[in-house]
């Protein structure tokens, strides 16, 4: 049985080992391994703010670590937070679980807590490989963007759902 639960900062070394067995496996099909070895390190590390929010989830089975992900109201990066506009977080789900529907389920708790404080859209810069996910939740594509992640040029799609 999966349980979604809201993370807690002692789950940081968990989350950082599942971001690792997420990103680099999942995103290789999508970008070369020159942008991957210098956007990796960076983009892999769990964010000790954002587990202590109340607003990032982690998925379990058993005791194991599967999913993670969360929203904010401030916009990746930092910044002014938009009144009614929440931005999707640090999604994840382990490479060997993936296709199950743990990304999805913590999606629909992510999407349930930002409606529930107020927020009527969520924005989520979506790596290339996970476009058809986010699509599949309803969500839309709104432009493509270029981050900066240890040097490397990261292409991401911003996309915007309703709530």
């Amino acid at each position: 049985m999966i349980l979604v639960r809201p993370a807690t900062l002692s789950d940081i070394g968990a989350v950082d080992a599942l971001l690792g067995r997420s990103y680099g496996p999942l995103l290789r099909g999508d970008y070369p391994p020159s942008t991957l070895v210098l956007a990796l390190p960076r983009m892999a590390r769990a964010q000790p703010g954002l587990l202590a929010s109340g607003r990032y989830f982690v998925a379990e089975e058993g005791g194991v670590l599967l999913g993670a992900g969360g929203w904010s109201a401030e916009p990746p990066g930092g910044g002014a937070a938009m009144p009614g506009r929440g931005h999707v977080r640090h999604v994840a789900t382990d490479a060997r679980a993936a296709r199950r529907g743990i990304g999805r389920r913590v999606m629909a708790r992510v999407m349930a807590e930002a409606g529930g404080a107020g927020m009527a859209r969520l924005s989520s810069l979506s790596t290339l490989t996970a476009v058809p996910f986010y699509a599949a939740l309803g969500f839309r594509e709104v432009r493509p963007v270029t981050l900066a992640f240890g040097g490397a040029a990261f292409p991401v799609v911003e996309m915007e759902r309703e709530l």
